[in-house]
């Protein structure tokens, strides 16, 4: 039985990952910090916990070493571009340096056990910070211009590095992609769930900062179908995963009403203090790599995306 090494399996991403590894009859691992697991923690089941920290590479190790497993994802870390501008230096370190830590884990435990590890890092589109073209693939400018971008850059470059060491480690570049199970700090959830309030009289107004920004936005279970497949690819190497589809914020806006079956018109405000201080205007995916060489397509798209969170909301308001 394969065996799979998680951090992040807690957040949207993750439990699709580990749902869909066990189906396949993974045995499944995660670092987790003990703080997370107090009381009954929403770990997804089958998957085993191993306490340690991102912060701290030692823990790291030790937990990777402890799992011993044959592939590593590594999904965990600071995913709001807002907050890193908040807490730059955590961000590096969650983000960025333990980057560091699980591939240098995971290449001391390929030597140890003398068995072959493959490492897949969740790289983002945000490493390419003001592109001078679109689409963006895996050829584009490194160039981040958040916190955040710059330490999914660092982790992106340090992923090459241990590939040329000799490490199975790839990168998935993940454009924006989202589920119901996406975190209510993200502007997609915040879109949603907000305008399921108003639908069922419970809100009156929708707050959000750039309506003009540009996003490629995919479904979250297609992008970890895209994970797994970059995972079991004989031969390691960086994939741009997106849908290649270019939609503003107010067109998720749109979307969000359209689902709900009201008229958004006057219910939504712009707010300048929600808006970054460096915006990245556009940023759409190239996958025709990924495509011609794992056979990867998305298969929804955005209005299905958009209108799959809003009937989520709306349930959730329903069972209130």
């Amino acid at each position: 039985m394969p065996s799979a090494f998680i951090t992040g399996v807690t957040g949207q991403d993750g439990s699709y990952l580990a749902e869909a590894l066990a189906l396949q009859g993974w045995e499944l691992h995660a670092l987790t910090r003990p703080v997370e697991i107090e009381g009954e923690q929403l770990l997804p089941a089958g998957v085993e916990a191993h306490y340690g920290d991102l912060r701290d590479p030692e823990s790291i190790g030790t937990a990777l070493r402890d799992a011993r497993p044959d592939a590593v994802f590594n999904l965990a870390g600071i995913s709001s571009v807002a907050r890193s501008w908040v807490d730059p230096v955590e961000t590096s370190l969650v983000t960025g340096t333990a980057v560091a830590a699980i591939l240098d884990a995971a290449w001391r435990w390929q030597e140890e056990s003398g068995s072959p590890v493959s490492v897949v890092q969740a790289s983002s589109a945000e490493i390419f910070g003001l592109p001078t073209y679109i689409p963006q693939s895996e050829s584009t400018r490194i160039a981040p211009v958040s916190p955040y971008g710059a330490a999914k850059a660092y982790g992106h470059l340090l992923v090459g590095a241990y590939r040329a060491r000799g490490l199975h480690a790839s990168a998935a570049v993940l454009y924006n992609h989202e589920s119901p199970r996406r975190s209510p700090a993200f502007v997609t959830r915040k879109i949603t769930s907000t305008v399921a309030r108003i639908a069922r009289g419970q809100a009156h107004e929708l707050v959000l900062g750039d309506l003009t920004a540009k996003r490629d936005w995919g479904w979250a279970p297609d992008y970890v179908d895209a994970m797994l497949r970059i995972a079991r690819h004989h031969t390691a190497d960086d994939f741009v995963v997106a849908t290649g589809e270019s939609h503003s914020v107010q067109d998720f806006v749109d979307a969000a009403f359209r689902a709900a079956g009201i008229d958004g018109t006057g219910l939504v405000r712009s707010d300048p203090t929600f808006i970054r201080p460096v915006e990245t205007p556009e940023l759409v995916g190239d996958s025709s790599k990924i495509l011609a060489e794992l056979g990867w397509a998305p298969t929804v798209r955005f209005d299905g995306v958009v209108a799959a969170m809003v009937e989520y909301d709306l349930s959730l308001l329903a069972g209130a």
